[in-house]
């Protein structure tokens, strides 16, 4: 068999090409309309999702006009790219807190609305990370208070039902308000699936979807995770007065949504490519949350056990998971994170979900012989970290001990870039061009 960890990246690897836009838009290809083909698109994934459109585009329909405007978060450009040589353009902006790029393409996408005809289609390409990159605040609301409510949302442990549910009732252009913005031509929207569930109105907050959540639940996760609003803002949510177009006001419209990637596609690659090289997959769920370091001794409780001989999981085999957890960061670490940062910018602490997964995963496998693991967003990039995520073996604890590397401080910063970084253990991939949410593999020998 091969080295354990290169196993655990196969998979990796496997999962991110199954949830590639290159191999799926071909497929979901719409009829050529009379009128104009707008494209228009948000997320990690647009800029692929573009290039892939365009040319399958331009095979079937070489002489339909094609246009449009796509956003993507800075640096996730594919290889080769070159903005001259498309008619779609390319916007980069800010994630996972929104800036002035951000709006400008909001404003883009509303002012390619204004002289639609029926004739006309577009195409809205969605991608996890959607939700910052577009970013036009409602009247009353600034550019610079949206900021705080993202970064409020993102230290709160707020599910990303939550946070989304607040960012469309702030909004001008999420939660089925380009929808409103497009009609009366024909729309159809083509969904990568970052979020549990893959629900399209969750995703990038469902900018062409019909929006069932509602302005009180907004009201109400505000006040739960005490966000700060402006006092006219807090209250016309508290009224109701903040809603988002729903279904029944919709039903007139044109409209079709499809989910073209999602984490369950991904995880099965990665169950098929286990079993061919003899090693049993189990897929656990694809759609976990809660707070990281809870689920991972979750993920450890069932390795331990798998690993003695007990329980359903015959080894060799590899326990498989998805989703998308949540990290809370208490006022404590977010001081030492100030803290460090003002004194030496090489010490903030940094990382993410998977990283934070991987830190508690090795507290509670606690050295168990013969289990592995790999835990990265799909995205490449986990959190504030440059790294995917990170990877674990038996050996972990002994190698942070041997070079002096304490778990339980680098865990208290929530710095798990820093962690796994001093032991060489980080999984680097830069931007992967899609993203199908987390990725979770356990092997056990």
């Amino acid at each position: 068999m091969i080295e354990p960890f290169e196993f655990l990246e196969q998979l990796f690897h496997v999962a991110i090409e199954r949830a590639q836009p290159k191999s799926l838009l071909a497929a979901h290809l719409p009829q050529a309309p009379v009128g104009r083909t707008v494209v228009l698109g948000a997320g990690k994934a647009s800029v692929a999702m573009a290039m892939a459109f365009e040319e399958a585009w331009d095979r079937v329909n070489p002489h339909s006009p094609l246009s449009g405007v796509v956003v993507a978060p800075y640096g996730h450009l594919p290889q080769g790219f070159q903005s001259h040589a498309s008619r779609i353009q390319v916007i980069q902006a800010s994630h996972p807190v929104p800036d002035h790029a951000s709006q400008e393409a909001a404003q883009t996408m509303l002012r390619l609305s204004k002289d639609l005809t029926p004739d006309d289609l577009v195409v809205v390409l969605i991608s996890g990370g959607g939700s910052s990159l577009l970013c036009l605040p409602i009247d009353g609301l600034t550019l610079q208070d949206k900021q705080g409510v993202n970064k409020a949302l993102l230290q709160s442990g707020a599910s990303i039902d939550e946070m989304n549910t607040v960012r469309k009732h702030l909004s001008q252009i999420k939660g089925g308000r380009l929808l409103q913005a497009l009609h009366p031509a024909q729309v159809l929207t083509l969904c990568i699936s970052d979020v549990p569930g893959d629900d399209p109105q969750i995703i990038a907050s469902g900018p062409t979807v019909p929006d069932q959540s509602t302005s009180k639940e907004a009201f109400d996760i505000v006040r739960r995770y005490a966000i700060k609003l402006p006092q006219a803002i807090e209250l016309a949510l508290s009224r109701g007065e903040l809603e988002t177009p729903k279904a029944e006001g919709l039903v007139n419209l044109r409209h079709e949504v499809r989910v073209i990637a999602c984490p369950n596609d991904a995880l099965n690659a990665a169950a098929d490519h286990a079993k061919r090289l003899g090693i049993e997959p189990y897929i656990l769920a694809d759609d976990l949350q809660g707070e990281s370091k809870d689920v991972a001794l979750v993920h450890s409780s069932l390795a331990r056990y798998a690993a003695q001989g007990r329980g359903p999981f015959k080894k060799p085999c590899v326990l498989l998971s998805g989703g998308e957890t949540t990290v809370t960061l208490d006022p404590k670490s977010l001081l030492a994170s100030s803290s460090s940062s003002s004194a030496d910018s090489a010490s903030t602490p940094r990382g993410g979900r998977s990283g934070e997964f991987c830190m508690a995963l090795v507290k509670g496998l606690n050295a168990t012989p013969g289990v592995w693991a790999l835990a990265a967003d799909t995205d490449g990039i986990d959190g504030s970290s440059s790294a995917a995520g990170a990877r674990v073996g038996p050996h972990t604890l002994a190698k942070a001990q041997a070079l002096g590397v304490s778990l339980s401080e680098y865990s208290s910063r929530h710095d798990s870039h820093g962690f796994f970084s001093a032991l060489s253990d980080l999984v680097v991939t830069g931007p992967t061009l899609t993203n199908v949410n987390d990725f979770r593999a356990i092997l056990i020998l």
